[in-house]
């Protein structure tokens, strides 16, 4: 599939819509809607007790409040390095300070509408940290569960965010 020409249609801080006008391969043409926004950072911060950190926020686009690993991004920095935000994210959503953090890879997040990625890291060696949430996370909460609490929180739906689900996957995969 080849682009044509690109319209952006809607833009603000923390994200662009596009409409790319492309070309398939046998010839005919189309439009293809895209989500363009920064990658992020997914922050698994694992106590010395093998439990894990998780916040629970309101989350606007699908009403409801659900347990999630800490992530996001800087929107105000570019090329921002992913693991100094996890750093960041960590001790502002939980309040948690890591000794060591460890990349466990890149996914994407919906790569069928959206360029957006984000790097996997385990955090550990937590020590107590001043929590410094922005505006957007007044509402958020943390606390420590299990992993076996976590897979109950998602088989019931407590735990619907994808890349949460996904990074519990690589980690799994990488002991």
């Amino acid at each position: 599939m080849n682009k044509l020409s690109r319209k952006t249609v809607y833009k603000n801080r923390w994200m662009q819509v596009h409409e790319d006008a492309v070309r398939f391969p046998d010839g005919s043409e189309g439009i293809y809607g895209l989500v363009d926004k920064p990658d992020f950072a997914l922050i698994i911060p694992r106590h010395d007790d093998g439990r894990f950190q998780l916040v629970e926020q309101y989350r606007y686009p699908v009403g409801g409040r659900y347990w999630e690993f800490p992530q996001g991004s800087w929107e105000g920095v570019l090329n921002a390095n992913l693991e100094q935000v996890a750093l960041g994210e960590l001790e502002e959503e939980t309040g948690f300070k890591a000794t060591s953090l460890t990349k466990l890879g890149h996914l994407f997040e919906a790569y069928g509408f959206s360029n957006q990625g984000f790097d996997v890291f385990l955090a550990e060696g937590l020590t107590p940290a001043e929590v410094s949430r922005e505006n957007t996370e007044q509402d958020m909460v943390t606390a420590a569960f299990t992993r076996a609490e976590i897979t109950d929180m998602i088989r019931s739906g407590d735990i619907k965010d994808a890349p949460t689900v996904a990074a519990l996957g690589l980690l799994s995969m990488s002991e």
